[in-house]
C-alpha cells in the first residue's frame, strides 16, 4: 500500500495517531535526517517542511524503483529554501545524454537530402583509397579548426561520397555546437518562384555553415542563377559565412554551365557568381569508385 501523503494526513489531523506515525516514518529516513542536521533545522522548521520531506521520500522511492517521477527522467533533490525544505529535480545522466542528442540533431538541417544522412558519423567516411587522403584531410582539418578555415568546393565523379562526407562533417560539427544546413541544390530551386524566392533564400543564406550540394546538376536559368544563387553567395561572402559546395563539375565546368541559358550564353553573370564561389571555397577533387553501385 502506498504511503499516505502528508497533505492527506494533515487534512485528517483528528487521527492524531496516523499523523504521528507518518511523521515518524518520514523522519526516520536517513537522507532526511542528514539534511536536517546539515542545515541545523529547529523543530519549527522541521514541522513546516514535513510536506516537502514527504514529497521527497515518495518521489525518491519512485526514482530508485525506475518509476516515473513528477518530472520523468529527473531525480528529486532536497534543497534549503530560505530556512525551509524544498524539492527540486535534476536531470539524470541518461536524460542529459538524450537531450544532448536531440539538440545535436537539431543543429543539422537537411533540405532535399536522404533522411539517413542525419545519422552519418565521421568514422563512417571511407578512407579506402590513397587518392582520397587529400580531400579527407582537408575536411577533417576544417572540423578540427572551425571556424578558422574556409569552405571547400568538393568535386568528383558520381557516387564517390561527396554528399556523404558533407553529412558526416555536419554531424561532427553539431557535436561541437555548430549548426549546418545542407541543401540539395536542384531540389531546392525546383519549386522556387517569384512569390517564394525571398523566404526560401532567407531560410538558408544565414546558416552558420551551408553546404550547397550537387550544384551544376540543375537545369540552369538566368533568373535562378541571379535571384537565388547569386543572392545567397553575395550575402555569405559579405558576412564571411562558411560555405561548402559539392558537384560533379570542376569550377571551370560549373562556370560554363552557369553561362548557358535557353536564350544566350551569359558569360559575365556566370563569372560574377563564380567569383563568389572561388572566394568562399577552395576547389578540391574527391577521388574514388562509385559507392552507390547503381551504374
Amino acid at each position: 500500500m502506498a504511503m499516505e501523503s502528508m497533505a492527506e494526513a494533515i487534512n485528517n489531523r483528528f487521527d492524531r495517531k496516523k499523523y504521528q506515525e507518518l511523521t515518524a516514518k518520514i523522519l526516520e529516513n536517513a537522507e532526511i535526517q542528514a539534511f536536517i542536521k546539515e542545515n541545523a533545522y529547529q523543530n519549527d522548521q522541521v514541522s513546516k517542511s514535513l510536506t516537502k520531506f514527504n514529497e521527497y521520500v515518495a518521489e525518491k522511492a519512485k526514482f530508485v524503483q525506475g518509476q516515473p517521477t513528477k518530472i520523468d527522467g529527473y531525480e528529486p533533490i532536497l534543497i534549503d529554501n530560505e530556512g525551509f525544505a524544498d524539492v527540486t529535480y535534476r536531470a539524470t545522466e541518461e536524460t542529459l545524454a538524450k537531450e544532448a542528442e536531440i539538440s545535436k540533431k537539431r543543429r543539422v538541417k537537411l533540405v532535399g537530402m536522404p533522411k539517413e544522412f542525419a545519422a552519418v558519423k565521421w568514422s563512417d567516411v571511407l578512407l579506402n583509397d590513397a587518392k582520397r587522403v587529400i580531400s579527407y584531410q582537408a575536411v577533417a582539418n576544417f572540423i578540427a579548426d572551425y571556424p578558422n578555415n574556409n569552405g571547400l568546393y568538393l568535386y568528383g565523379d558520381f557516387g564517390v561520397g561527396k554528399s556523404f562526407m558533407m553529412a558526416a562533417m555536419a554531424n561532427e560539427l553539431a557535436g561541437k555546437g555548430v549548426s549546418t544546413t545542407i541543401i540539395h541544390y536542384p531540389t531546392f530551386i525546383a519549386d522556387i518562384n517569384f512569390e517564394t524566392v525571398q523566404n526560401r533564400v532567407n531560410a538558408v543564406k544565414k546558416a552558420p555553415v551551408l553546404v550547397i550540394d550537387d550544384i551544376g546538376a540543375e537545369i540552369n536559368n538566368a533568373w535562378v542563377r541571379d535571384a537565388v544563387l547569386q543572392v545567397i553567395l553575395q550575402y555569405r561572402m559579405q558576412e564571411n559565412l562558411t560555405t561548402f559546395f559539392t558537384s560533379n563539375l570542376t569550377m571551370a565546368e560549373l562556370e560554363r554551365h552557369l553561362a548557358e541559358t535557353k536564350h544566350a550564353e551569359e558569360t559575365w553573370p556566370a563569372k560574377r557568381v563564380m567569383e563568389r564561389v572561388r572566394y568562399l571555397a577552395k576547389e578540391i577533387r574527391l577521388e574514388g569508385e562509385n559507392l552507390r553501385h547503381d551504374k
